[in-house]
């Protein structure tokens, strides 16, 4: 037969097999190859945990002042907790779980609680600006932690605005209460809402940024104040309430069932910001290893106590449907029970300044997710410029103010409301796994505090996380996907490259 004889054909093949080696082709898929190894190391790349404790030695970034102790920290916590999810999301959620919105509170209390056990032991390792971010980077790498980074954005961001469109209800009662006056629909809702645009929600985060620009210890100094008078109307409402209170309020208990009960708990979690708040400020506090994690703990158990006297004690006094639609809802409780507007013009004040040192604290936390982020470079270099006198990151003020102010003015409230709960839960989740990998990673780590029953209660908190996470609307995950790409589009076109750990000195 004819052919090629076996000879030529194998010397054909060998020098196919050469030509391989030392040709194009091969050395185009060593490339590639090369590139995807070294993108995907890229991505899981880990921040050491030392370098959490390096000084900003960036040209034009300069160090946080630490100045706070454990009291101020404390309130920080409870001052960026405490308001939201009384004064403005009792009207959402409890119309969603009836009654039985107190087991809702007591669920995103318990998630809570597991979570800040998990923040206790990350922030006694890791005492450095940024909380969850930052515990990512040391744990689950480069990729992860910029996601979390920015659903801690859209958590803290989305919050401040939903808190300020709840603000401008209370305002609103005030007016009407005082001088017998309201602003008008049209400028005191956002579109979707019944106005155009919401601007006592801009009045709100104006007079935060001031504040914020002054510096840290006059800011924390006046949340503080802000804390203590909020406390004392709260227990003020809870007595007169609790003395008009009707046990057949409570029936039914539970008239949506299980599924309005767990709803309602994944609506009410973003209240629960105020535990992420206290981690945000790593590196300002004085002797971070024993006061974060007591300030975190302190602040939840407040926090949970407040959230469920003042449920019960609401209930109680006005039956729950009720609750639907209605505006600066805890004033209108007292003034329908007493008669007499004294009450609930002490409450109205008490609501106006606790959602103003909510949006504080939000706003003060959102410039720190921020400020830490570009201290790694994934973000511009802007984002950590410290002022030298007031030892603010100015312009990372004046950016997240104007965000926060823009999304307040013309997104409704319920839109608000999920989206940052959904930024919540996934930075939360993400801690209690970051707490795993690091007491497997690096056992010997010095831990000002450690998470009891591990891995159990860890596996627990991510796992009530994941719980609410299933319960949010299903607009909210479309929504919140859109902001994952456009996430995902900036790290791969900008902050890959520019990434602190691309090599030794940063």
């Amino acid at each position: 037969m004819g052919g090629v004889p076996p000879v030529n054909r194998t010397r054909e093949v060998a020098g196919a097999r050469q030509s391989w080696k030392e040709g194009p082709i091969r050395n185009q898929v060593e490339a590639v190859a090369l590139t995807v190894q070294s993108l995907l190391t890229a991505l899981v790349r880990c921040k050491p945990v030392v370098g959490f404790f390096e000084p900003a030695e960036r040209e034009g970034a300069s160090s946080l002042v630490r100045s706070f102790g454990l009291f101020q920290l404390t309130m920080l916590g409870v001052g960026g907790t405490i308001g939201t999810g009384i004064f403005i999301a009792l009207t959402t959620a409890v119309p969603e779980a009836g009654p039985a919105v107190t087991l809702s509170f007591v669920i995103a209390g318990i998630t809570a609680a597991l979570t800040a056990l998990c923040y206790a032991e990350l922030a006694s390792v890791v005492p450095a600006a940024g909380s969850s971010y930052s515990y990512a980077y040391a744990t689950l790498g480069e990729l992860a932690a910029f996601l979390i980074g920015a659903c801690l954005l859209l958590e803290y961001g989305v919050s401040a605005s939903a808190i300020a469109v709840g603000w401008g209800q209370y305002l609103n009662e005030l007016l009407a209460v005082t001088i017998g006056w309201r602003i008008p629909e049209v400028l005191a809702n956002p579109p979707g809402s019944g106005g155009v645009v919401n601007l006592p929600a801009v009045a709100l985060i104006g007079l935060c940024l001031v504040l914020l620009l002054r510096g840290a210890r006059e800011s924390t100094r006046a949340n503080s104040i802000l804390v203590i008078a909020k406390l004392a109307v709260l227990a003020m409402f809870v007595a007169i309430a609790l003395a008009h209170f009707k046990t057949v309020n409570f029936r039914p208990f539970a008239p949506r069932g299980m599924i309005g009960i767990g709803s309602a708990a994944s609506s009410i979690f973003f209240s629960y910001i105020g535990i992420d708040a206290v981690a945000t400020a790593g590196e300002e506090v004085e002797n971070p290893r024993r006061n974060l994690p007591l300030a975190i703990i302190f602040s939840l158990l407040i926090v949970t106590a407040a959230y469920i006297l003042v449920a019960v004690a609401a209930i109680g006094a006005q039956r729950w449907t009720r609750f639907a639609g209605q505006q600066a809802g805890l004033s209108v409780i007292l003034r329908d029970l007493t008669g007499a507007g004294w009450p609930s013009l002490i409450l109205t004040l008490g609501a106006i300044g606790s959602i103003f040192s909510v949006t504080l604290v939000v706003l003060y936390g959102q410039t720190r997710i921020l400020y830490a982020m570009s201290q790694d470079g994934l973000l511009p270099a802007f984002f950590r410029r410290v002022d030298p006198v007031s030892k603010v990151p100015r312009q990372n003020t004046w950016i997240v103010a104007a965000g926060v102010a823009l999304l307040a003015a013309v997104v409704p409230l319920d839109v608000l409301i999920n989206l940052t709960s959904m930024g919540t839960l996934i930075a939360f989740a993400a801690v209690s796994i970051g707490v795993i990998i690091l007491r497997r990673r690096q056992p010997d780590l010095p831990r000002g505090y450690r998470v009891p029953l591990f891995p159990l209660l860890p596996l627990l908190s991510a796992a009530f996380c994941v719980y609410l996470i299933v319960g949010l609307p299903g607009a909210t995950f479309a929504l919140f996907a859109l902001w994952i790409a456009v996430a995902l589009l900036i790290y791969f076109t900008y902050s890959i490259h520019r990434s602190g750990l691309r090599s030794p000195a940063r």
